[in-house]
């Protein structure tokens, strides 16, 4: 396999991660009422880093940024493609060609230091969720979606593996 073939396949794994994560946070949201995340703020957090704004104190009643909700949403993806090239990065190209599910969880459950300890704190949420009104459903929320995504991560390798 090619260098350019293995990014190729990094690249997609991210994407299809995110892409499960996605659909099942719309079932989750549909059925059982559970909030998704609104990729809006995000982008309006992002959107104030430029100007040196990395913390706020409540998201909700920073200025809008034009455009946030598409920026929040191409974040989003941008990190699922970062996810995936770093899985293939730490295990190696040889897990493309044999993948398993523990490697996806483990990186994906041990990147909940980037929620937890960089954007709950940056949006004003607090460490791991702490300032919101049910800090431990956040941080259970959080849990499930990475474990999600890593298991999305699983299943794209094993169809990407099927197909080639």
């Amino acid at each position: 396999m090619t260098a350019a073939e293995v990014i190729v396949r990094a690249v997609l794994i991210g994407v299809g991660g995110t892409v499960i994560l996605d659909i099942y946070a719309a079932l989750a949201q549909r059925l059982f009422g559970a909030p998704a995340t609104n990729w809006k703020m995000v982008g309006r957090w992002i959107g104030h880093m430029p100007e040196g704004w990395f913390i706020q104190p409540n998201i909700g009643q920073a200025p809008p940024v034009p455009g946030e909700h598409a920026l929040g949403w191409i974040f989003h993806y941008v990190i699922g493609v970062g996810y995936g090239l770093l899985l293939v990065a730490i295990w190696g190209s040889g897990w493309l060609d044999a993948p398993d599910l523990s490697a996806p969880l483990i990186l994906a459950l041990a990147l909940l230091v980037l929620p937890y300890f960089v954007m709950m704190p940056g949006m004003g949420m607090g460490i791991a969720g702490s300032r919101t009104p049910k800090p431990n459903v956040t941080r259970l929320k959080s849990m499930i979606g990475h474990s999600v995504f890593g298991g999305g991560m699983y299943l794209t390798a094993r169809l990407l593996e099927a197909a080639i």
